[in-house]
């Protein structure tokens, strides 16, 4: 049974092999980074982006069409807790 709560849906939708899928928030900036970008305003290298998001660390992602994108918003958030946790540590 589905129920749908705000905007999402619950359960997750099932993807083609029968998996659900997680739900991920729309983003809401008026334009989404780029690797590149968002390495340039973290100071990392786009291979380490690559490496984050391989590991499924790091900020989260959109995929629009083939392209990777950042939301501006969701990495600065994704920033500030992470420097919480490191200096809680």
């Amino acid at each position: 049974m589905t129920r749908k709560r705000g905007a999402e849906t619950y359960p997750p939708p099932y993807s083609a092999k029968g998996r659900r899928e997680p739900v991920t928030p729309l983003p809401v900036a008026d334009r989404l980074w780029s690797p590149v970008e968002a390495a340039e305003f973290l100071g990392v290298p786009v291979t380490t982006l690559q490496k984050w998001r391989y590991l499924r660390e790091g900020p989260p992602t959109f995929k629009v069409g083939r392209h990777v994108r950042y939301d501006p918003d969701a990495v600065r958030r994704w920033l500030v807790a992470e420097c919480r946790q490191e200096w809680c540590a």
